[in-house]
């Protein structure tokens, strides 16, 4: 990971308790940011991989979306460029088809006064529906296919994307048009809001 220089908020989330009594494997919020960040990936709740190593990302999924966004982990991992503000920090636990959804707690206390820390955040990429409902709410569309369908109207500020997961195979099966069309964009838009 490149090195970059940490703010007093860190310091904060890292002590962050605020929903602990709920989080079976004990809190450890994982984010990744900085005052220069132009990039910003919002997506669910860190998996347990993510959850053991602290690295935002660093599993099967962030593979994935790396491969969508066509970056090295080195350029990813970038905090001066990129920032990763997950809608829960810490993992969640796991329920009976996957893992459970982010705590609600989480966005409200840490989001707004991150995104004033990060002023230069030039494209913000939702990932899943829990991002793209907190994010686009009532200009969203009716289903996360439709929204990432329609990904153009929400430019130039937001980008909303399905979760890469291995498991939503299915899903990229059944709508070839995202790697075939989306993806394209979707790399055209990162790589010129990072080279702004």
């Amino acid at each position: 990971m490149a090195a970059y220089a940490r703010i007093p908020i860190h310091r904060e989330i890292e002590d962050c308790r605020i929903c602990a009594d709920h989080l079976p494997h004990g809190p450890r919020p994982v984010v990744q940011m900085s005052g220069t960040a132009r990039l910003l990936i919002i997506g669910q709740a860190p998996g347990r991989k993510v959850h053991e190593t602290g690295i935002p990302w660093n599993d099967a999924s962030g593979a994935q979306l790396r491969t969508w966004l066509d970056m090295s982990p080195d350029e990813f991992y970038d905090a001066s460029r990129i920032a990763i503000m997950p809608m829960g920090f810490c993992y969640p636990g796991t329920g009976k088809s996957g893992d459970l959804p982010p705590r609600r707690e989480c966005a409200p206390a840490w989001h707004a006064r991150l995104l004033a820390l990060m002023p230069h955040i030039r494209l913000t990429l939702l990932i899943g529906s829990y991002a793209q409902r907190h994010y686009l709410s009532l200009s969203k569309r009716s289903t996360l296919t439709e929204t990432v369908a329609h990904y153009a109207e929400f430019l130039p500020q937001y980008f909303p994307l399905p979760h890469p997961s291995p498991r939503n195979r299915l899903w990229l099966t059944r709508n070839p048009w995202f790697e075939e069309q989306v993806v394209p964009a979707l790399r055209q838009q990162v790589h010129a809001a990072l080279a702004e």
